[in-house]
């Protein structure tokens, strides 16, 4: 006896509801297709469908989001690190209070060690004579979850526990893993017992899946460009299972979904509403400038340097979309001018690291860098703008600008002293700048960028 299943797959859509009508068609295309054929078909996604650069993902706090995962009949999902850590603790906790599918996610818990009820481990869906477990994992972010009241545990533990507990009960084990790529190429190295993993988190794309040993992995890119579906023929006498995969590019999609499109829109209207709440009454308009100082971005270092308890603050230029205009300025004009999910945060830094950070963020390619990820979504990092930090600058003979002396506080800057530096929590991902990757860290959530911002505006003008 033989069984065929057909599982489709999201992650990382991140709130880009351009193609989501056209996305949805397809999907309930695909479903009436298998159900006329008396076809077996699971619809999955593997976390990061919320984004909250997105004015109806941050009006509804990501309900909307599973609004339309329940209108697209999604059969289970699992979350990423946007619906885990840039959501405050009660926001999560609530997030799937409506939804109609299962939430698969083994490795988060409450501060007591317990599962939350919305969570489930794995999920073990049969179809005909054949079962198949599916088991979730997040990136275990730790000190980010902490700070939400949250405890996250190591993923290989988790499914090795997992997997000695189900591989006797079913015929399959598939992974929804919000892992990224390098982690799941290690969890097919390590997990033969994997017929294949569902992946996400670092965006990446494998047409046809990519075999590790006995594993295949399946990666669906980004912002709903790809459906991912994989197939698998299960051989219930041999226990044997075998494993294609593809990805179906939506730009071919012709038709929406009309009923989709017009949900879209209605919400949209009422996240509109929502933040058209007012925050301040500015007496005049505040400008902003990615290369040339302005009085919005130092207004932004100083809030952060007050937030923070700082010695000094640091922030680029660039995180500031537009400028604020004279009059009302509501919810929604902060969110629009500043949609990152970027949270304050302090580093410690001896003189001697705070200057050589100063120096790489004064180079004209630091400021001029484009770039995507770790909670930015603007377009050009711009100029560092500090608070209680004077850069003293002179022109070279071929034109270009040398930073002669640092002052902090008006004194020259104390390479042996450490200072309390509030900045933002991009900059300690990665290596933008390796002093502040490798500085001891303090991070405040779950209050994001713009919230600082609007705390400020309504201290400063809120009278």
């Amino acid at each position: 006896m033989r069984e065929t299943i057909h599982i489709y797959h999201t992650n990382d859509v991140h709130s880009h509801f351009e193609r989501w009508p056209k996305v949805v068609h397809y999907l309930k295309n695909e479903r009436r297709k298998h159900v006329k054929n008396n076809e077996h078909m699971v619809l999955l996604d593997i976390g990061d469908f919320i984004d909250r650069f997105h004015p109806l993902t941050e009006a509804s706090d990501g309900k909307a989001n599973v609004i339309l995962l329940n209108d697209a009949a999604y059969d289970a999902v699992t979350i990423g690190n946007n619906e885990g850590i840039t959501l405050s603790h009660k926001q999560l906790d609530t997030l799937y209070a409506h939804a109609t599918f299962p939430i698969i996610v083994a490795n988060v818990f409450y501060e007591n060690g317990k599962r939350p009820h919305w969570m489930k481990p794995y999920v073990i869906m049969t179809f005909g004579r054949a079962r198949i477990a599916f088991i979730g994992v997040t990136v275990p972010f730790q000190t980010f979850y902490e700070l939400l009241g949250w405890r996250v545990a190591d993923p290989f533990d988790t499914v090795a526990q997992l997997i000695k507990e189900l591989s006797k009960q079913v015929d399959a084990i598939i992974l929804l893993s919000h892992l990224g790529m390098n982690d799941d190429e290690k969890m097919a190295e390590t997990f033969p017992q994997l017929t294949a993993i569902l992946g996400g988190h670092t965006h990446h794309v494998f047409e046809h899946g990519k075999r590790v040993n006995e594993t295949l992995l399946c990666g669906a890119g980004k912002f709903a460009h790809y459906v991912g579906c994989l197939t698998l023929t299960i051989d219930e006498k041999n226990r044997k299972v075998d494993a294609v995969a593809h990805v179906q590019h939506t730009d071919a999609f012709e038709h929406e979904c009309v009923e989709t499109k017009r949900k879209l829109d209605e919400m949209m209207d009422e996240a509109a509403r929502i933040l058209a709440q007012p925050i301040v009454h500015l007496p005049e308009s505040l400008h902003i400038d990615w290369f040339s100082p302005s009085p919005l971005a130092s207004l932004l270092a100083q809030a952060l340097n007050e937030w923070c308890d700082g010695d000094v603050a640091m922030v680029n230029a660039g995180v500031l979309l537009a400028a604020l205009p004279k009059g009302v300025v509501t919810k929604g004009d902060i969110h629009r001018i500043c949609p990152h999910p970027i949270n304050p945060c302090k580093v410690y830094l001896r003189g001697s690291e705070l200057k050589e950070v100063i120096l790489q963020a004064e180079t004209e390619q630091m400021k001029q860098l484009r770039m995507k990820g770790f909670g930015f979504r603007g377009e050009v990092m711009g100029q560092m703008v500090y608070d209680r930090i004077i850069v003293e600058k002179e022109q070279l003979v071929d034109g270009q600008e040398h930073v002669r002396r640092i002052f902090i506080n008006h004194q020259l800057i104390d390479e042996q002293k450490t200072y309390a530096v509030a900045t933002i929590d991009m900059f300690t991902f990665g290596h933008l700048y390796p002093e502040i990757y490798r500085a001891k860290k303090q991070y405040y959530m779950p209050e994001m960028l713009r919230d600082v911002l609007a705390w400020k505006l309504k201290n400063m003008y809120e009278r």
